[in-house]
């Protein structure tokens, strides 16, 4: 036999059926099947009889009468007053199974015996009947056989001790309890509960009583009271119910009436009941109606006293009994948890007078066999080849059938067939084999998961070296935490860190912190990443909402170095309006760069980002394409995050502004020659389509160790040739504008050569050419005056460098030079000539303007 056998469904099946086969008499399936008797009976209806009344011995007619037991001539007057209203049978739970004798009785039968002695004394016969009168008030058990006698409808209990005799008895009982005993036949092997002693009312009492019946009640396996048995043996004789005599009697039969028919049912009279074998009678438990008892039950003390009269229980079946606590037990039953034995009692007696009891039929015990074979048939050979869903619904609808044949015959035929064994062997076996597939399911999802999650983390380590860090944390969240990728995490979370992207570096580290707090720093790194994210200093609403806050933080060494692109940032080399510089590497290759950034998005609206991040990048490259020995040269540009950037040569030295302030300007040739170099780049630059829009002296990087000298700032300049303008914008910076770039008009190369004349004229006496108290004031004096003379600052400055001026500074720009190298070549000659270059007579030819462009459709960046 292969080991396939021992893994298959059916057998798993076969194995659950076994199981269920040894455990089906087991208290637990036992009680199951009681809970679902109770149900049943809570589901359906009936109307108890009104002939059946309870006297309760309460807590309220104890606190009246006194201590309970009471003297017996109590219960006498109670019979004598039911008696009266003629009522049908008094059914008294009490046992009477002693003589009450007090202690003053003793003494009064001792004196009347003495004094009887002496009848023939003088004066003695007066004695003789007062101690007879005391003799008679004093013996209550006289008084109550008396009532009970006069009433001839009294029924009184016995108990029994329940147990297989071993013997013979000890002693005949009574005549007078003898004569109750019933006639048995039908199987003789099917016998009712046996028993071994008896508890019988005291002689007196007993023979005035109408009837004797037992009182023992049946517990349940769960200590519940369900059955009422009908009758017990007591050695070879057979002894009804008090329940059973009580109806006898409302029906004016007697013993001889009750036939027993064993492993069957009893007859009365006409009725029959149907048992179990035992002769135990299922009674049917009424339940509370509208908040009123099944049954209704009133006070002994309020009868007693005639606050309820007794002609109310005319023609009844009134049973007396106790409810008051710790008189007594309570027993749990269907419809209550705690149901006194006289209330139980006279459930049994209305569902004996209207035949409402519940029938265990002689059938059932193979229907349930039936029922409980095809259910195993179905978990060993049917629900293995079933798939998933189809086995839920057929095992589901079985289920139903099964719990709605149970209630169905409960509550329409008062039938109980017992099924909740092969309901529970139904449940049980599809949750094993459910169990069983999905256990089989997830040992192969285990394997397939570990294949799965190197692949993954392969995936994610390949993703990460490509820079595609959402993707690589996109897989390695798939893959499930353990030592060997925390090394893996905890790098992805650096990488994240260098991209400025903090809060996924947090969402990195505290999944690892999840798994492993102690592993490296990583208490320290969500601090940090959470502290950076919300600050937002990625070109964002942190620091105060600048644009040009710093991407370094404050510089802290637990943070690792930021990337921009493929270049790590190294420093801060300084700050403009929108944007800041910083010191970059590039690690492959050793290179390092200046990196300037440009925080579009909080200059431009969400509708023109789009837009202008494409303009920008196609300025960008043809920039990038510029190359000349006075023009910083641009080695990259790109985007993270929501920062554009340039990576651009790193120059030494530093802008032209320090050499504009009055005490620190440069020597007048060396003006000219450091200007006439960058008139030589614009030219160049003007040539390739590209116009600067923004010449000043922050725009001219300058090392005096080298004496070299280059336009920075050409990544922002816009093509010339672009399509797309508009209007109503002006670019650079106001005081070196020209005057057809301030009214907005379309300008060229010429208008750069007019700002670099304004960023001379500075250079040379140390203020600006035009200034103004407001900007309007500024703009009308560049569109509308001449600057002033600059050797009325400077006095140094050569007389024909004032010429020179003078023209490059012309309104007109068809007046100016026409190009940046007849503007660096004029300047050259008014050097060498010691300040000649005098005004032509007429305007110069004005050749094609090297480029043209629309002109304040441009990106307003000052850096």
């Amino acid at each position: 036999m292969n080991s396939g056998f021992w893994k298959s469904d059916w057998f798993l099946g076969l194995v659950v059926v076994l199981i269920m086969v040894s455990v089906a008499k087991s208290d637990l399936l036992q009680s199951l099947e009681r809970k679902a008797y109770d149900l049943g009976v809570a589901a359906s209806a009936r109307t108890p009889s009104d002939r059946v009344a309870v006297i309760a011995i309460d807590d309220a007619s104890i606190a009246n009468i006194g201590r309970w037991p009471w003297p017996r001539d109590v219960m006498a007057k109670m019979v004598d007053l039911l008696a009266a209203a003629q009522v049908k049978v008094i059914g008294n739970t009490v046992l009477f199974t002693e003589p009450q004798v007090d202690p003053g009785y003793v003494y009064i039968t001792k004196l009347l015996e003495l004094a009887q002695r002496n009848a023939g004394a003088p004066g003695n016969a007066p004695m003789i009947a007062l101690l007879q009168e005391a003799e008679q008030a004093l013996n209550t058990d006289r008084k109550l056989a008396e009532s009970q006698r006069k009433a001839g409808t009294v029924v009184l209990p016995m108990f029994f001790t329940v147990g297989a005799p071993r013997g013979r008895p000890d002693q005949a009982l009574p005549d007078y309890v003898q004569q109750y005993a019933v006639a048995a036949g039908g199987d003789p092997d099917a016998l009712p509960i046996p028993t071994k002693s008896v508890l019988v009312p005291v002689g007196a009492i007993g023979r005035s009583a109408a009837g004797l019946g037992h009182l023992n009640a049946s517990l349940d396996v769960d200590g519940g009271v369900r059955t009422e048995p009908l009758a017990v043996q007591y050695f070879d004789q057979f002894y009804p119910s008090l329940s059973m005599m009580m109806a006898a009697k409302s029906l004016n039969l007697g013993p001889a009436d009750i036939k027993l028919t064993l492993g069957d049912s009893v007859s009365l009279g006409r009725l029959r009941i149907s048992t179990d074998p035992e002769l135990q009678m299922y009674t049917y438990f009424y339940k509370d109606r509208d908040g009123r008892p099944a049954f209704q039950v009133d006070s002994f003390y309020d009868v007693l006293t005639g606050k309820i009269p007794a002609t109310k229980y005319r023609d009844k079946i009134v049973l007396i009994g106790a409810t008051a606590a710790g008189v007594g037990a309570t027993f749990v039953t269907p419809v209550s948890p705690a149901m006194a034995p006289v209330v139980t009692l006279a459930h049994s007696v209305s569902s004996i007078l209207q035949e409402h009891f519940f029938i265990v039929p002689s059938w059932g015990d193979s229907a349930k066999l039936l029922v409980f074979l095809l259910v195993a048939a179905y978990l060993t050979v049917l629900l293995p080849r079933l798939k998933a869903s189809l086995a839920a619904t057929v095992t589901l609808g079985i289920l139903v059938i099964l719990i709605g044949v149970h209630f169905g015959l409960m509550t329409t035929r008062a039938t109980w067939l017992q099924l909740m064994l092969p309901a529970t062997l139904l449940l049980v076996g599809h949750l094993a084999l459910v169990t069983k597939r999905f256990a089989m399911t997830e040992r192969a999802k285990l394997r397939s998961d570990e294949s799965s999650a190197e692949s993954n983390r392969m995936l994610g380590l390949a993703l990460q070296g490509q820079g595609r860090l959402d993707e690589a944390w996109d897989k390695f969240r798939q893959v499930p935490l353990a030592e060997a990728v925390l090394d893996n995490l905890y790098n992805l979370g650096l990488d994240f860190e260098r991209k400025r992207q903090f809060n996924k570096a947090e969402s990195v580290f505290r999944q690892l912190h999840a798994f492993n707090p102690k592993f490296r720093d990583l208490a320290q790194k969500i601090s940090r990443a959470k502290q950076l994210s919300e600050t937002v200093m990625l070109g964002g609403a942190g620091a105060a909402g600048r644009s040009n806050a710093s991407i370094l933080g404050d510089g802290s060494a637990s943070v690792e170095k930021p990337m921009l692109g493929r270049y790590q940032v190294e420093k801060e080399l300084g700050k403009g309006a929108m944007g800041v510089v910083y010191l970059g590497r590039d690690p492959k290759i050793g290179r390092v760069v200046a990196i300037k950034t440009l925080a579009l998005a909080q200059e431009f609206e969400a509708d023109e980002l789009t837009e202008v991040k494409e303009r920008f990048f196609r300025e960008a490259e043809t920039a990038g394409r510029l190359s000349h020995p006075n023009i910083v040269t641009i080695y990259d540009a790109g985007e993270e995050h929501d920062l554009c950037y340039i990576a651009m040569e790193l120059l030494k030295g530093e802008d032209l502004v320090p050499y504009t302030k009055p005490d620190k300007l440069l020597r007048v040739d060396k003006v000219l020659s450091l200007v006439a170099r960058v008139a030589d780049a614009l030219g160049y630059a003007h040539k390739q389509g590209v116009v600067h829009r923004d010449v000043k002296p922050a725009n001219v990087m300058y090392d005096p160790a080298s004496d070299s000298v280059k336009v920075t700032d050409f990544g922002i300049a816009r093509l010339t040739d672009s399509s797309k303008t508009k209007t109503g914008m002006v670019l650079g910076t106001p005081s070196f504008m020209s005057p057809e770039q301030l009214a907005g008009k379309k300008i060229d190369g010429r208008s750069d050569l007019f700002s670099l004349a304004g960023t001379l004229y500075q250079l040379l006496c140390g203020k600006l050419p035009f200034e103004g108290e407001s900007m309007a004031q500024l703009m009308f004096k560049i569109a509308n005056e001449a600057p002033p003379d600059v050797r009325s600052i400077n006095p140094k400055v050569p007389p024909g460098i004032v010429a020179f001026l003078e023209r490059a500074m012309v309104k007109d720009p068809d007046q100016r030079f026409q190009t940046g190298e007849a503007f660096a070549q004029a300047l050259r000659a008014s050097l060498t000539a010691g300040g000649g270059a005098a005004r032509p007579a007429q305007p110069a030819p004005n050749p094609a303007p090297a480029a043209a462009s629309g002109g304040s459709d441009a990106l307003d960046i000052e850096l």
